[in-house]
């Protein structure tokens, strides 16, 4: 960016800030949200300020910018998530956060098990990974995947009982 660019967008963004902040605000209802929803709108804008300048309206450019980051922002994983003061109760079917000492035996039950099984057993449920993610991480077969699951999970509930979740439950 040129120079003389350079102060016409300092400019824009000195006499536009707070309009900018209170529309982001409108749009996710939290500050610290609109602060970084502003500070997205102003990087892109920044990028594209030659770009901007040719358009019809500068303020309805910059308006676009700032609700593609926000629909951006609500497609975020993270951001669909809820922070409670409480945390919810456990259902029937989970556990109390582990102790440390449970999570180094569970770890040292993982390091008895094969390679291939203690792969498919980390990438399915530590890292999350679909059983076709894992397949193609490790370029084996989805029924390879599937059978190695069954195997090591099978060793590790009969290695340590006391973690395996009954049927009942």
């Amino acid at each position: 960016m040129r120079r003389s660019d350079e102060a016409h967008y300092r400019d824009f963004v000195v006499a536009r800030l707070d309009r900018l902040r209170r529309s982001a605000y409108l749009l996710c209802r939290d500050w610290h949200t609109a602060d970084d929803l502003v500070s997205i709108t102003l990087a892109k804008l920044y990028r594209n300020w030659r770009r901007a300048n040719e358009a019809a309206s500068l303020d309805a450019y910059v308006r676009t910018i700032l609700a593609h980051a926000w629909v951006d922002e609500t497609r975020r994983s993270w951001r669909r998530e809820d922070s409670t003061a409480e945390p919810p109760d456990l259902g029937a079917h989970q556990t109390q956060e582990m102790a440390i000492s449970d999570r180094a035996a569970l770890a040292r039950l993982l390091t008895e098990l094969p390679d291939r099984q203690r792969a498919v057993i980390v990438l399915r449920f530590y890292c999350d990974m679909s059983v076709a993610e894992t397949a193609d991480l490790l370029g084996v077969s989805e029924g390879t995947v599937k059978s190695q699951s069954a195997r090591g999970l099978q060793l590790l509930r009969a290695a340590a009982p006391q973690y395996a979740l009954g049927e009942d439950q």
